[in-house]
């Protein structure tokens, strides 16, 4: 790395040169990968940065740091988030750190923070690479992606070849556990291992999963690690995935890899999972972990593959007003439909109770009624004295926004057009007193009379400006007749006339 610094006409980091003492306020940054690091390495780097500011003559205004925190995207390093903050607030006007990689591995996301701080003004200064500029930013970006999607290559080249030795690859399966001081081997549990059998034999014989999850949680079997409770999916899963226990292959002595893959939503930092085609998954035979034969296994599949061509399987959840936001005051599970009442109005009940019968409250209740309640207690909250005050500033200010916006850009075109008029008079004037090549004014005459009709066209074709309107006192009672309006429309059967809320 020196030699690519070297050669893009940067020094060499251990060769740098001594830094203008300004008695500037600096903010340190400290972060470390993994849970398997110490937390020793956030106070090495802090006494290392704080040398290091000392030495450069900078007052240490504050300290940030996150522990166990992957470089690879900025969301959930509270850290990072504080610092950036407190720096829109000029709180300090450099920011040292041990090495650039300590912000980000991701090109992006450095180059982000790099783009942002310079606006603001901030200096980046790396005990290990001097002062930041845009070709380090470049540079060791790029280095620290391709870091760690090495390391990634590496890591999954590891887990196929543990499995290819017939090891697992990692993730719990109900019905195992791992050998202590063996990694990768696993060993059969035996009762676990018994309730597997039941599971496969009860569905191959017809029993739903939702059944046999009910049966297992009245008997008190504890489920798999993680979950709280049987329920219909923790047997069915889904068969793409490979979820679920009827769906996994390791019951039969086989270890499947390789069905899923994960990437990083860009906008939200979470690893999310993506299915793989078949033809990428790794299979490799494991006789000594089969927990039931082939036959069974195929008439469980047979019996999921009837089902599934089933009516059952083209039934679509119609979605409601509040889906997936009710939870059961009993147990903290979600709510979910549950037929209808003697009326024909829809009910709804704990999916907990429904699933795996694990609610102590079992009861349904109206969706209706329960629909009502809600918007009349959010008719009653919004028409709060506040919460108007709060709707007229927030109007008023946007309105305002919209305004500045618009305005700001035909200023902008106003001083273009001013400013290529000028041109095109002083180059008119040079070729008129003989000053110059008069191919090349003309040329460029030519050139600066083109933008100009651009912008005068991007002018005129500009909306007018909204106008920035006060809000009439009429306006407010507006306001509480459509929330009145909005509390009658959802109380009616808006399954039947959607729209009515909307409008």
């Amino acid at each position: 790395m020196p030699d690519a610094i070297t050669r893009h006409g940067l020094p060499p980091p251990n060769r740098m040169p001594p830094m203008e003492t300004t008695g500037l306020k600096a903010a340190i940054y400290a972060r470390f990968s993994t849970d398997m690091q110490a937390d020793r390495s956030i106070d090495d780097q802090i006494s290392l940065c704080t040398d290091f500011a000392l030495k450069q003559g900078l007052t240490i205004a504050e300290t940030y740091s996150d522990a166990a925190q992957s470089g690879g995207s900025i969301f959930g390093r509270d850290g990072l988030l504080r610092m950036m903050e407190d720096a829109r607030q000029n709180k300090f006007q450099v920011i040292v750190i041990e090495a650039l990689d300590r912000l980000s591995r991701d090109m992006e996301d450095l180059a982000g923070l790099h783009k942002r701080l310079s606006f603001q003004g901030i200096e980046i200064r790396a005990v290990h690479e001097g002062k930041v500029d845009t070709i380090l930013v470049g540079l060791r970006g790029l280095v620290g992606q391709l870091y760690r999607e090495d390391n990634v290559h590496k890591v999954r080249r590891g887990m196929a070849g543990r499995v290819k030795d017939g090891l697992h690859a990692g993730g719990r399966a109900y019905g195992y556990q791992a050998i202590d001081g063996k990694k990768g081997e696993l060993e059969i549990i035996p009762a676990e291992a018994d309730t597997v059998r039941r599971i496969f034999t009860a569905y191959a014989a017809g029993t739903t999963p939702r059944a046999i999850a009910k049966e297992l949680n009245a008997e008190g079997i504890a489920p798999p690690r993680g979950a709280r409770q049987w329920n219909a999916s923790t047997i069915a899963g889904n068969a793409k995935r490979g979820t679920g226990i009827l769906n996994n292959r390791i019951y039969i002595g086989e270890i499947v890899w390789n069905r899923v893959r994960m990437v990083r939503d860009p906008d939200t930092g979470k690893r999310v999972s993506r299915p793989n085609p078949p033809e990428q998954w790794q299979r490799q035979a494991a006789p000594h972990l089969a927990i039931i034969d082939q036959t069974l296994f195929d008439q469980a599949h047979g019996q999921k593959a009837s089902r599934a061509h089933g009516d059952h399987a083209k039934y679509a959840r119609r979605k409601h007003l509040l889906s997936g936001l009710l939870r059961c005051g009993a147990c903290g599970g979600g709510m979910q439909s549950y037929g209808k009442g003697a009326r024909g109005t829809p009910r709804i009940r704990c999916s907990s109770a429904k699933e795996g019968g694990f609610c102590p409250d079992s009861k349904s209740f109206s969706r209706t009624a329960v629909e009502r309640l809600v918007i009349e207690a959010l008719r009653q909250e919004l028409a709060h004295p506040d919460v108007i005050t709060a709707y007229v500033q927030t109007y008023h200010a946007e309105r305002k926004k919209l305004a500045a916006t618009a305005n700001q850009r035909r200023d902008a075109l106003n001083r273009k057009i001013a400013r290529l008029d000028a041109e095109c008079e002083r180059t008119l004037d040079f070729m008129i007193k003989g000053i110059g090549h008069e191919e090349r004014l003309k040329q460029r005459i030519a050139e600066a009379e083109q933008e100009l009709a651009e912008a005068r066209r991007e002018l005129a074709a500009l909306d007018p400006p909204p106008p920035v309107i006060e809000l009439h006192p009429a306006t407010m009672t507006r306001y509480r007749e459509t929330l009145d309006a909005l509390a009658t429309a959802i109380g009616n059967d808006i399954e039947d006339d959607p729209e009515a809320v909307v409008e």
